[in-house]
């Protein structure tokens, strides 16, 4: 066969996300569209915001000189500059032009990253619950997943960490607010985890993939980590904050804190080339520096939310509200989350299951649909759940 073995054996681990949300398509032409409640793809339901789309249409109508053409493989200095001052003020670190990177989304990013940081046989540490990608982008570059459990609250165990850190330890990832729990990783925690860092007799970056800063409900902040952590390194993209997942712009920011951090961001640069990115896509770069700062509309995700947990809640599951993102991590009723789905998808009701996150007993549903699909989707997890009662 001409598929490699590596390959084979990923595909056979591949996303239960893009996985579920294929057998949807499968359904909604079987049963109706009408009958199949799709919960699985965290694709933002909203439109771009009005700025992010006026900025847009006023770049590709300027048509610029040279705008389409290649420039720096970390991408226009006049974006990354403007970026760096957002940072800089954020966050209190000076980040300059040069710490920035501009990427093929976030993905492009951490792929990037772990391309110039790790060797083969080198291993990064990935809090569980995880985005189940993390393991191919670990093993894309040689390296290896090393799960670190979180409490019972999914909140960080630094302890656990700790423990997890060897010789061959070179990267930490986190993800808050955290997909697919929403738990915001609290300042403590991080601060304790700077302190680990410290201890540590060798160098250990922490790659922190935040694409859903933006998503934080009931008063809850999202910590700085860049004002926390020293050998910190970002990775985001405006997939979620702008709903623009399919046109890939992201960046990395590299702080000026870290350890070594020019040879790093000459490093990054580099493997953004080599690894066929070559750059951000470019008009793309120029709305992000020039388009206002737009946030989404929390309100729309704050009202789904809680209309799917107290939905959920009233019928009988025991559901947490998440603190940010916009999934929902619900406990099945029964061990085996797996079997739960297959209840489930006989409802018309598509999840993707907990241990494709690397915890089972919990199935995610993303909040990225429609309000009526949630209340209609409810008598059905009501049928579900009074299946095994």
């Amino acid at each position: 066969m001409i598929v490699s073995n590596v390959v084979q054996q990923q595909l056979e681990r591949a996303s239960w996300i893009r996985r579920m949300f294929e057998e949807g398509i499968r359904l909604k032409a079987e049963r109706g569209a009408e009958n199949i409640f799709d919960f699985t793809l965290g694709n933002p339901s909203e439109d771009p915001p009005k700025s992010v789309q006026t900025t847009f249409q006023k770049l590709a109508q300027e048509n610029r000189s040279g705008a389409h053409g290649y420039m720096p493989n970390a991408g226009f200095p006049a974006v990354r500059e403007a970026i760096a001052k957002r940072l800089s003020r954020d966050t209190g670190v000076p980040f300059t032009q040069d710490s920035i990177i501009m990427t093929v989304g976030c993905a492009g990013a951490m792929n990037a990253v772990l391309k110039a940081i790790l060797d083969p046989g080198n291993e990064v540490i990935v809090n569980m619950p995880f985005f189940p990608d993390y393991q191919f982008y670990i093993g894309n570059h040689g390296g290896r997943m090393v799960p670190a459990e979180t409490k019972e609250d999914f909140s960080l165990d630094i302890a656990e960490i700790e423990s997890k850190i060897t010789p061959q330890t070179r990267v930490i990832i986190l993800n808050s607010p955290n997909n697919p729990t929403g738990v915001i990783y609290s300042e403590s925690a991080l601060r304790d985890l700077e302190g680990v860092l410290k201890r540590a007799d060798h160098p250990i970056a922490v790659l922190s993939d935040e694409p859903y800063k933006a998503y934080a409900y009931d008063g809850a902040t999202v910590p700085e980590m860049a004002s926390i952590i020293s050998n910190y390194i970002l990775t985001t993209s405006y997939s979620k904050t702008w709903s623009l997942a399919g046109e890939r712009i992201g960046y990395t920011a590299i702080s000026p804190r870290l350890a070594d951090a020019d040879s790093l961001i000459h490093a990054c640069t580099f493997t953004n080339r080599i690894l066929g990115f070559i750059n951000a896509p470019a008009i793309w770069q120029l709305v992000t520096a020039e388009a206002p700062e737009a946030l989404p509309d929390l309100s729309v995700y704050r009202e789904k939310r809680d209309l799917m947990c107290d939905g959920l809640a009233e019928i009988g599951y025991e559901v947490s509200k998440p603190q940010g993102a916009f999934y929902v991590f619900l406990k099945t009723p029964i061990p085996d989350d797996m079997k739960f789905l297959r209840i489930l998808q006989a409802e018309g009701v598509l999840v993707v299951p907990g241990s494709g996150f690397g915890r089972g007993g919990y199935v995610r549903l993303s909040l990225t649909v429609p309000r009526e699909t949630i209340v209609n989707s409810l008598p059905a997890f009501a049928r579900a759940l009074a299946k095994i009662q």
